[in-house]
């Protein structure tokens, strides 16, 4: 997919990598919606990128997506206003770093809602005008979470591994539609995503990870792009991170649990 002249819509927007991808596609796109909780961020961020790029068409709908009554207001939003969306980006996501023994039932809602059923929904909705049109771009916001368990993180993880095979089987079915899916697996980036899924009164580590691992928000939504333009299955931002995904899914199994088993648990 050529990115020039499409019509975007990000979820997750007001944040890091969401964005960011507003940033990027603000100088190539020709309209823009931005979806997100926090409207205030949202109004910040339309009247910036309106003042960079005074062409563009940029409007902003406040949505909670793991809440399945909103959800529903914008797909019939988007209907009610005939809206073109030609590329979907599903950034939204939501954490929770702890034990899943102790995690707050509510919140693993939210997480399941907002990373699989609303990602699902949205890409439902919008995927069949792609086809008719033989134009589109579905870019799913997965994690490098996703290709392993990951004990202190079970269900976002789990969920990410659900973004990540959908886009894969997605994928294979839109073959010769023109409708191009991509998968963008980061590992670490430094966004406020760590602060936001660590548990009150739980101290946070400094940064989201190893810094040999860590990628900048610009250069993750860098790779992102490129990979859908070349039509890339999945993209890992970072050579770093791409050695150790690999390796990660050489080690069969039994390796994966004695090093699970040895590392410190999360609380």
């Amino acid at each position: 997919m050529k990115l020039d002249g499409c019509n975007a819509l990000i979820t997750g927007a007001s944040a890091g990598i969401g964005t960011e991808f507003a940033r990027q596609l603000a100088g190539r796109a020709r309209s823009l919606i931005l979806v997100a909780r926090r409207e205030e961020r949202l109004v910040e961020l339309r009247d910036e990128l309106q003042q960079q790029y005074p062409k563009i068409n940029v409007r902003i709908q406040k949505v909670d997506l793991a809440d399945p009554g909103q959800l529903r207001e914008l797909i019939a939003w988007l209907d009610r206003e005939e809206v073109d969306v030609d590329l979907l980006v599903n950034n939204a996501g939501l954490g929770d770093l702890g034990a899943f023994a102790m995690s707050d039932p509510i919140r693993n809602e939210q997480k399941t809602l907002l990373n699989v059923v609303a990602l699902t929904l949205l890409t439902r909705h919008l995927l069949p005008r792609m086809i008719v049109e033989r134009r589109g771009g579905i870019l799913n916001v997965s994690s490098s979470a996703g290709f392993l368990p990951i004990p202190g993180d079970a269900v976002y993880a789990a969920t990410k591994a659900y973004v990540t095979s959908f886009s894969e089987a997605l994928r294979a079915e839109l073959r010769g539609t023109g409708v191009s899916v991509c998968a963008l697996c980061p590992g670490p980036v430094r966004t406020e995503f760590q602060e936001v899924a660590s548990r009150p009164g739980r101290r946070v580590k400094p940064g989201p990870g190893p810094e040999f691992l860590q990628v900048a928000v610009e250069q993750v939504v860098r790779d992102a792009l490129t990979g859908l333009e070349a039509d890339r299955p999945v993209v890992i931002p970072g050579s770093a991170m791409k050695f150790a995904i690999f390796l990660s899914r050489l080690m069969p199994m039994p390796v994966v649990r004695l090093v699970f088993r040895l590392a410190p648990k999360r609380g």
